[in-house]
């Protein structure tokens, strides 16, 4: 289990960087989608291959940063967290944790 969040860790990183740096949105063939809040703020599309590898794609109407995590049990500690976000001066950032 640990080496599926490590693989999505990376995977993350990967995904969000082209999505957010690009200015452009690049369609992906992704299968599953649900809003994650009851406002709709939140939208988490995904999709898997045969190899397991997971795509994830996340839309948040937000003017900060926003965190996606990953926890074997549910709980913060022991989680695998991306938070990334823009500042004021357009320049992006991304933290992995």
């Amino acid at each position: 289990l640990a080496d599926l969040f490590t693989k999505i860790k990376g995977m993350l990183l990967f995904l969000f960087i082209p999505c957010l740096c690009s200015g452009q949105a690049t369609p992906l063939l992704l299968r599953f989608s649900s809003f994650l809040d009851p406002s709709n703020i939140v939208y988490l599309r995904w999709d898997h291959n045969e190899q397991e590898m997971i795509t994830f794609e996340l839309q948040v109407r937000t003017s900060g940063w926003v965190a996606f995590g990953f926890s074997p049990h549910g709980e913060l500690p022991g989680s695998d967290i991306v938070i990334g976000g823009v500042f004021p001066n357009g320049s992006i950032y991304f933290s992995v944790s």
